[in-house]
């Protein structure tokens, strides 16, 4: 499993990945789960993929090779829209289920995928995209600017209590940072390294990419901080004077 953040703010997208693949405590492996498909200037489009890494590389290939809707060959770099772009990634897991999804169930294998689709083309608007197995999709909006795929429980509360539509760009990553690692503590299927990507809106480059891994001076200090926080905050809360 895994765990993938994507902020759709003001100022920009904060997409963040983790990079855990686990096939058994006895065969854990590292593959990043983050693809950017960028020409500057032109187009800065984002994937982030969980679930089964043999279909989400299945359904990448597709998105890279071109698929034909409508008598059109597309991939992610000749889509006009954001919002072809999600079509064309919904009919990439479609195309993928029918061609492995009956031999999957044959062995009781589970076709589990999905992907947060982010970024921005010439001339059109910035929009963050949510992708299910059955190849509908969702989008964050400016009353819920954060979508989660993958093993999003344990990060989701801080991102219900902070995350707002008007949140800078970096306390944006910050807030991903927290949320990552409230994941990495609770959940040993989500673990470094993460990747981290940030956009600014109508930028048509991505403006930080980064690989954050246990070495990581911030992230340890994240880490470090948010526990004494909370430590704190617990510490600080009254006790109940229900035996008073």
């Amino acid at each position: 499993m895994t765990y993938c953040i994507g902020l759709d703010l003001k100022d920009g997208l904060v997409l963040l990945s983790d990079t855990r693949t686990n096939a058994g405590v006895d065969n854990i492996a590292t593959f990043s789960k983050m693809y950017v498909f960028e020409v500057p200037g032109e187009r800065t489009v984002m994937l982030l993929a969980a679930g089964n890494l043999a279909i989400t590389q299945a359904t990448v290939n597709l998105l890279q090779e071109g698929i034909a809707i409508d008598d059109k060959v597309d991939t992610v770099l000749s889509v006009k829209s954001m919002f072809r772009a999600a079509q064309l990634v919904g009919e990439a897991v479609r195309r993928v289920y029918r061609i492995d999804g009956p031999a999957m169930q044959a062995q009781s294998v589970q076709f589990d995928i999905s992907f947060l689709l982010g970024g921005q083309i010439k001339g059109r608007t910035m929009r963050l995209f949510q992708i299910y197995a059955t190849g509908n999709f969702i989008e964050a909006t400016p009353d819920t600017p954060f979508l989660q795929i993958g093993e999003h429980k344990y990060g989701k509360p801080i991102l219900d209590r902070a995350a707002r539509y008007d949140t800078d760009l970096y306390d944006g990553v910050k807030l991903a940072l927290v949320s990552m690692d409230s994941t990495l503590r609770s959940n040993l299927t989500v673990g470094l390294p993460v990747d981290l990507a940030v956009y600014r809106r109508d930028a048509l480059k991505i403006e930080l990419r980064r690989r954050i891994t246990e070495d990581d001076e911030y992230f340890r200090m994240i880490r470090e901080r948010w526990s004494e926080a909370l430590r704190e905050a617990y510490r600080a809360i009254p006790r109940p004077d229900w035996n008073a």
